[in-house]
């Protein structure tokens, strides 16, 4: 009778897990159990772990195998343990020396087995990453091409490729393992570089609302025809926010990694996600059977664009209500509470009616007010209100076009959203919060100083029903997004009344 024991690694959101995997030899009849709440994949990995041994020319014997998944009230879920498993068994079977065995127990083994032994990548690889830096230090065996993933938790790792290779390196003897594949990424030449702002001609006003939704973080959303740009403008997005830092970056790839997307590098480029107007409440926000982060999540620390907005489904649209205010998402389930990070910036894109002549050639367009209205309902008064800005993208005409020179370059704007960024996080350096679209209103009621004429201005606009009390903070915000790329102190009175002109919905969709 043996006992032997290793680490490996479950998810449970973003949030991984250290498993023992302890398998216990006995005599009796011949037998593999697996118990400590494993799922499907979990207890499949037996027949794997049995094929890959069996073709690694390790003999699988007639002992009765137990092996126990602790903590056994944790929900064990993934591919990731058959390495795992394959070592504790052989170490259970003494067939490891005993120094093989003191590093098995102290080092975290990530993997999928295939039946001819070779070792498959897996998710998440990052996040357990993480889990087995907190770990008492003894490293990392991972699939190769997830080498330089999981050394971004600062964990000693080894890239591996097959298991008669881990086999043989802890002293088991076996069949030599295969030559390593060619893993070689396929973009290896660097990072993605976003369109550069330069492409667009004029849609100035679009322009300058994308630079302050830029700089202050703000949802944004814009209506207009079809063709005249708005997605064009959305994915220069990302160009011009300011890079991420290490620590961001890090925990974007966290994200990646767990939805299993993760591109094998490191990089600063704000991320971007644009779901198709048919994305289940699942697909925005996470979930699912095996919980997985949703678009919302991917697009944390950058932008989440929904073309088409009205087209979404609304159970979909209104699933955003809080992350848009809170930057999180909580999901809820029977067995488990999983909570994803999503701070995002949301950008929306929708027509101004379903035939979408409404603004640029009213006469042609077929639709009534009453249509107009309904059309824009599908998305939801509490979204509309949980945007900052909204702005009408036009047509230009053909001598509009020919007389519009290159627009700024992305690095331009990029600069002077940085410099606000800057004096934004020196501001709130004291506060929990990073940029002005973050701030609570009792922050802004106190600290922003109006004339009275602004003030009566406001509070005619939320008597008439123009604006609510969400809105006036929302005002405010970009008011102090005003005054950083202006490079005042505050905000004056034409921040505000710029700000109630980015924040006016009414006259483009029928309804206010």
């Amino acid at each position: 009778m043996s006992l032997a024991r290793t680490l490996a690694v479950t998810l449970t959101g973003l949030e991984g897990h250290l498993v023992d995997v302890e398998a216990h030899s006995s005599s009796g009849l011949p037998g593999f159990t697996l118990v400590g709440l494993p799922d499907a994949a979990v207890r499949e990995s037996r027949e794997r772990v049995r094929a890959a041994l069996t073709v690694c020319g390790v003999t699988w014997g007639e002992q009765r195998l137990t092996v126990n998944l602790s903590p056994a009230d944790l929900r064990k879920t993934g591919t990731g343990f058959d390495v795992a498993l394959a070592l504790a068994v052989l170490g259970a079977r003494d067939l490891l020396p005993p120094r093989a065995l003191a590093v098995l127990a102290r080092t975290v083994y990530i993997g999928e087995l295939g039946l001819d032994g070779s070792v498959r990548r897996v998710r998440g690889v990052l996040p357990a990453a993480l889990a087995a830096a907190k770990g008492d230090g003894g490293g990392m065996v991972v699939p190769l091409g997830c080498g330089e993933e999981a050394g971004l938790a600062g964990v000693e790792v080894a890239e591996v490729w097959h298991l008669a290779q881990v086999a043989d390196a802890m002293g088991v003897p076996c069949d030599p393992a295969p030559d390593a594949p060619d893993c070689a990424e396929a973009d290896g030449d660097g990072p993605e570089t976003p369109p550069d702002m330069s492409d667009v001609r004029g849609q100035f006003e679009a322009r300058h609302a994308i630079e302050v939704a830029a700089a202050g973080g703000h949802h944004l959303l814009m209506t207009g025809a079809p063709g005249v740009g708005k997605s064009m403008l959305a994915v220069r997005i990302p160009g011009i926010l300011p890079p991420l830092d290490v620590e961001q970056a890090v925990e974007v790839a966290a994200i990646a990694s767990a939805a299993g997307e993760f591109a094998g590098r490191l990089s600063t480029v704000p991320p971007f996600a644009s779901p198709h107007h048919t994305a289940s409440a699942a697909a925005l926000v996470g979930g699912g059977s095996m919980p997985k982060p949703g678009a919302a999540s991917r697009a944390h620390r950058g932008v989440l664009f929904l073309d088409e907005m009205p087209e979404f489904p609304t159970s979909s649209l209104q699933a955003l209500r809080e992350p848009m205010e809170t930057g999180r998402i909580e999901i809820h389930r029977a067995r488990a509470a999983v909570t994803y990070p999503a701070r995002f910036q949301l950008v929306g894109a929708a027509n101004p009616c379903r035939c979408g002549n409404y603004i640029d050639a009213p006469s042609a367009c077929t639709c009534s007010v009453r249509d107009r209205r309904d059309y824009f309902r599908r998305i939801g008064g509490p979204i509309l209100d949980r945007f900052d800005l909204n702005v009408v993208t036009r047509r230009l005409s053909r001598a509009e076009l020919a007389m519009s020179a290159a627009g700024e370059p992305s690095a331009a704007v990029r600069r002077r959203v940085a410099e606000a960024r800057e004096r934004q996080r020196a501001r709130l350096s004291r506060t929990p919060w990073a940029v002005n679209a973050q701030v609570d209103g009792t922050w802004l009621r106190r600290h922003t100083h109006l004339d009275d004429a602004t003030v009566r201005g406001l509070d005619a606009g939320m008597a008439a029903g123009r604006i609510s009390m969400r809105a006036v903070d929302k005002v405010l915000r970009v008011a102090w997004t005003l005054a950083d790329l202006a490079g005042r102190e505050a905000p004056d009175r034409d921040d505000v009344d710029c700000a109630l002109t980015l924040r006016a919905r009414e006259g483009f969709h029928g309804a206010t």
